[in-house]
């Protein structure tokens, strides 16, 4: 079983940057890929963004590739999110999840942390 929790979210002004990060406890992190997912109010939640449980495999959606970076450290079970040119569209709260695979779908993943809120101003 793995627990997740998320940090490093907050207040930003559009076309700044902000690194979230989701800290892993239980065993064999480094087995299960992780995923970036959101949720704005009102809508439903959507992919960001996943790496293989190596890190040499990611993923992105399309409307945030070329602006954000997903990158882990297995040996500080660690998953990062570097968001930058934030617009105020990436409003939302942000959850880290570990599944079975880097794939976009909510389906693969079976731990999900508390999520964070990120708000970008405009």
């Amino acid at each position: 079983q793995v627990q997740l929790v998320e940090s490093g979210g907050g207040l930003v002004q559009a076309g700044g940057s902000l690194r979230l990060s989701c800290a892993a406890s239980g065993r064999a992190f480094s087995g299960y890929a992780m995923g970036w997912f959101r949720q704005a109010p009102g809508k439903e939640r959507e992919f960001v963004a996943a790496i293989s449980w190596s890190g040499g495999h990611t993923y992105y959606s399309d409307s945030v590739d070329g602006r954000f970076t997903i990158s882990r450290d297995n040996s500080k079970k660690t998953v990062d999110l570097q968001m930058n040119s934030l617009k105020p569209d990436d409003t939302a709260v942000y959850y880290c999840a570990a599944g079975t695979g880097p794939y976009s779908s909510a389906d693969y993943y079976g731990y999900w942390g508390q999520g964070t809120q990120v708000t970008v101003s405009s």
